[in-house]
């Protein structure tokens, strides 16, 4: 870990950006490092990010041969809810699980998520990802993109995501570790979002990433590799409202934390 990269310095870097009480969670990756984290690690709402590993279970369960990419699923009314972006799922339509995966990850789409719940069991879902090693990322309800709440009989609580298993996910992913590392990547790294932290990017360097956000909360995280190639998973999660007006935020820890990763 470089130098520069301690908890302190991490902490007063993300509330000098205007982030507040993030967690933060860093680990390098070419070559390999530990995994570091700061801030407020418990008591986290995932989000969105809870779909980069509900795409990790859609892998695990071709893998165990119980699904198919191919597969089709007819979407109901009962997992329809907004997105921030159109939706190509409309009641009626027939998406594959490969389409599924890839708008749950590069566009973030509610109704795409909500399906992969449904067809994946979120009981199974969480206990593939316990079986490979993430043990607190749970799934337990499907996602609503606007008020009211989507009505989910099946709800049991909050989703959970924790921070340092999001950045241990991550570096799975560019290891190659996980069911599915090929294809999730290629999904993040043909993000549709890309504010946050990718506007404090360095000319040259790579994010393959994923954001998340509600009322209360607004995080981003994922593979960041340089243009000198060093690669690092890093994710930041916080409290901050959602919205345009909290990118600039993201966009000045990143430039903070930029030149640390090579020093």
């Amino acid at each position: 870990m470089s130098s520069g990269l301690d908890p302190a310095r991490l902490v007063a870097a993300a509330r000098a950006a205007g982030l507040g009480a993030a967690a933060v969670c860093i680990q390098r990756l070419d070559p390999a490092g530990p995994l570091f984290c700061a801030g407020p690690q418990t008591d986290w709402a995932a989000a969105s990010m809870i779909k980069v590993p509900l795409a990790v279970a859609a892998a695990a369960a071709v893998a165990r041969g119980t699904h198919a990419w191919p597969q089709l699923a007819v979407v109901g009314p009962e997992n329809m809810t907004p997105n921030d972006a159109p939706s190509p799922l409309i009641p009626g339509v027939s998406a594959s699980l490969a389409d599924l995966l890839a708008l749950a990850v590069s566009r973030s789409d509610n109704v795409a998520t909500n399906m992969l719940f449904d067809v994946l069991g979120r009981e199974r879902a969480s206990a593939d990802l316990a079986a490979l090693g993430f043990p607190g990322t749970v799934f337990r309800r499907k996602l609503s993109g606007a008020e009211p709440l989507i009505h989910d009989p099946g709800a049991t609580g909050r989703n959970a995501h924790p921070p340092a298993e999001a950045a241990r996910l991550f570096a799975a992913l560019a290891a190659g570790t996980v069911p599915g590392a090929t294809r999730i990547r290629a999904a993040l790294a043909a993000q549709y979002w890309n504010g946050k932290l990718s506007l404090g990017l360095a000319p040259g360097d790579r994010f393959e990433h994923k954001t998340g956000d509600t009322d209360s909360v607004s995080h981003d995280g994922g593979i960041l590799t340089l243009a000198s190639g060093e690669s690092w998973a890093l994710v930041v999660y916080t409290h901050q409202t959602s919205g345009d007006a909290d990118d600039p935020r993201f966009a000045e820890f990143m430039r903070t934390l930029r030149p640390l990763f090579s020093s």
